[in-house]
């Protein structure tokens, strides 16, 4: 069991690393291919095929980025033995990704200063579930997984309730699940992207999953509770989806199967619907299955290599990108209406895989400093 905390690690890792990189695909077509946006669910009869699964990947970015920073809390309150260290430390951690996405991340969007509208994304979402789970620590691990589970399966219960903009509730309630704008004054709103309640149950799920993770469990079990719980939300999925009711948009049948198989997967991301944190949580756990039992490939190792240096990563791209776009501007001139773009999604898995290539290098370096000056306080941060 020598090498147990290493591989364990290195898998999360490994999973953390592959969501980012489908993230800068997502990331990049944002940037190059804003003239083909798509909506929440797409629009499957005028989305094209290769646009429509490359966005569907990145729908695996959030609920996986979440349930992992659950298990990494469990981690290092194993390591700091007790809930007092993990609960100090998201609270602290929460407030801080809160702040960066409220300044650095926001500006990297808009290249606005002082803003006019501050986008409250994922960054937003981890963070304030952060500030969440630094309470829910305390709790016991049962009643913390049921209420993960009552919380994800749950909460479409709430979609048909809103609040009007004079109510006292309609900014908590925006934060908490109902996608919208809040008036901050005639100079500022906010867009509540990404509503929160669903994310606090995604991050006490993979608290609740932490000690699969225990340095005391063994890795043939974990390795099975990780497939079977992966096989299990899947079939859960499918089961529901057929049933073709409850809490997202009913699939229909296309004009061909192709048509059939994008509806079955158009799901609702904003707030997460239990479908969509099904199907994405489900594959999840069966790559972190894969990861534990490939972690000596070189490709896993790489992989780790991203998810080790998270934060770093996140700003470093959203910058680079943003340079990019305004330097083509520049060379080139707006093209396809009011945006400069790409032709196709080729070009943008193309763009993506140099930029991953690229972002490599510094990525490590960090990432081996981070490793390297455990006593600089603010690098575990990032």
């Amino acid at each position: 069991m020598t090498n147990a905390p290493t591989t364990r690690l290195l898998s999360i890792d490994a999973l953390r690393g592959l969501v980012i990189l489908f993230m800068l695909l997502d990331h990049v077509r944002e940037t190059f291919y804003l003239h083909m946006q798509v909506g929440d669910p797409m629009d499957v009869a005028q989305t094209d095929p290769f646009l429509f699964f490359s966005r569907t990947l990145a729908h695996l970015c959030a609920p996986v980025f979440v349930f992992l920073t659950g298990l990494s809390a469990f981690l290092y309150a194993e390591k700091y033995q007790g809930a007092a260290q993990a609960s100090a430390f998201l609270f602290k951690r929460g407030l801080f990704l809160v702040l960066l996405e409220l300044t650095l991340v926001n500006f990297a969007w808009t290249f606005q200063f002082p803003p006019s509208v501050i986008y409250l994304q994922v960054i937003w979402a981890i963070g304030l579930s952060m500030l969440a789970l630094s309470a829910l620590v305390w709790l016991p691990r049962p009643l913390l997984a049921v209420l993960g589970l009552l919380i994800v399966a749950g909460h479409n219960l709430l979609d048909g309730v809103h609040f009007p903009v004079e109510s006292a509730l309609h900014i908590p309630w925006a934060v908490l699940h109902d996608r919208g704008w809040i008036e901050v004054s005639d100079a500022l709103r906010l867009r509540t992207s990404y509503p929160l309640l669903p994310w606090i149950g995604v991050i006490a799920l993979g608290y609740a999953a932490g000690p699969w993770f225990a340095r005391s469990a063994s890795a043939p079990r974990r390795q099975r509770l990780l497939l079977g719980a992966g096989f299990a939300v899947l079939a859960g999925f499918v089961a529901l989806r057929l049933v073709n009711g409850y809490g997202e948009k009913p699939w229909i049948v296309g004009e061909n199967a192709l048509q059939t198989l994008m509806s079955f997967f158009n799901i609702t991301k904003y707030p997460p619907s239990l479908l969509f944190i099904a199907l994405t949580l489900g594959l999840g756990l069966l790559l972190l299955h894969a990861f534990e039992r490939l972690q000596s490939q070189r490709a896993v190792r790489v992989l780790g290599v991203f998810g080790g240096a998270p934060m770093f990563f996140y700003l470093l791209h959203l910058y680079v990108l943003k340079f990019l776009y305004l330097a083509c501007v520049a060379i080139w001139g707006l093209n396809q209406g009011s945006y400069f773009g790409f032709d196709s999604m080729l070009a943008i898995w193309l763009c993506s895989i140099l930029l991953s290539v690229a972002l490599y290098p510094p990525v490590r370096w960090f990432a081996a400093l981070k490793a390297r000056r455990r006593d600089i306080a603010w690098l575990k941060y990032l």
